[in-house]
């Protein structure tokens, strides 16, 4: 007997499959959910390509806690706390999908924190 695995029908589940996969640090998962052409844009960057999006990923190791979820059509957006090396950070990030894909993030945040610590960690040596 075959088992069979469904794919993410709507663009809500897809994006949150996708979210899932980056929590666990599946990448190879995550990438399932994504074109080869998407597009990153974030406050510190951005990143053309799904390729140098997961390698940034695979060293950053991000976890998101999403808060709520918003959809209009192929257009997400999750407002989420990001746990970066420790820090929570409020996020906004916007989906957009064609084809049952992830074709482009826009994330934004408030980076003072992570400066902040990087200031520190600076000035401690």
């Amino acid at each position: 007997m075959r088992t069979i695995i469904s794919m993410p029908v709507t663009a809500k589940e897809t994006v949150l499959a996708f979210i899932e996969a980056m929590n666990k640090t599946d990448y190879r998962e995550a990438r399932n959910y994504t074109s080869d052409e998407m597009k990153f844009v974030g406050v510190l960057g951005t990143r053309d390509g799904a390729e140098a999006y997961f390698k940034d990923m695979e060293k950053m190791r991000l976890r998101y806690k999403i808060r709520r979820v918003w959809v209009d059509k192929e257009d997400v957006c999750l407002f989420y706390e990001i746990n970066m090396s420790g820090n929570f950070v409020p996020a906004f990030g916007w989906y957009t999908l064609e084809n049952g894909k992830i074709v482009s993030i826009r994330v934004i945040f408030d980076p003072q924190p992570i400066l902040d610590q990087s200031e520190k960690q600076y000035e401690n040596g």
